[in-house]
């Protein structure tokens, strides 16, 4: 059974990014959408299970960061963050985090 996770952390106030809409994308549709807890996770958000396919999860930064006081241009340079993503090999945990603030941001393949 392959299974999906996140975890988002703001680089800005170096603290995890609670509060943030999170969307997961399938090829065909929108599967799953939450907000970021207090850990900047989103526990019982993905499906128990996922094909392999191309996916997104698309991540409403500006908004989080207006919430947080900050002062964005406008439009802001990051308003929402998508990471595309494939799930070659089923049976496996895929993780992908996000380091984010109001003008960069990184992922990467976690555990």
């Amino acid at each position: 059974m392959t299974t999906l996770s996140t975890h988002v952390l703001d680089t800005m106030h170096g603290c995890p990014a609670a509060g943030m809409a999170v969307t997961l994308h399938g090829p065909d549709s929108v599967l799953a959408t939450g907000t970021t807890d207090a850990d900047g996770r989103c526990p019982g958000l993905f499906p128990p299970a996922l094909a392999m396919g191309t996916y997104r999860l698309a991540f409403s930064v500006a908004d989080y960061f207006r919430a947080r006081g900050v002062a964005l241009p406008d439009p802001p340079f990051l308003d929402e963050v998508t990471i595309a993503f494939g799930i070659a090999d089923g049976g496996r945990h895929y993780h992908v985090p996000l380091l984010v603030s109001p003008f960069a941001y990184s992922t990467y393949r976690g555990s």
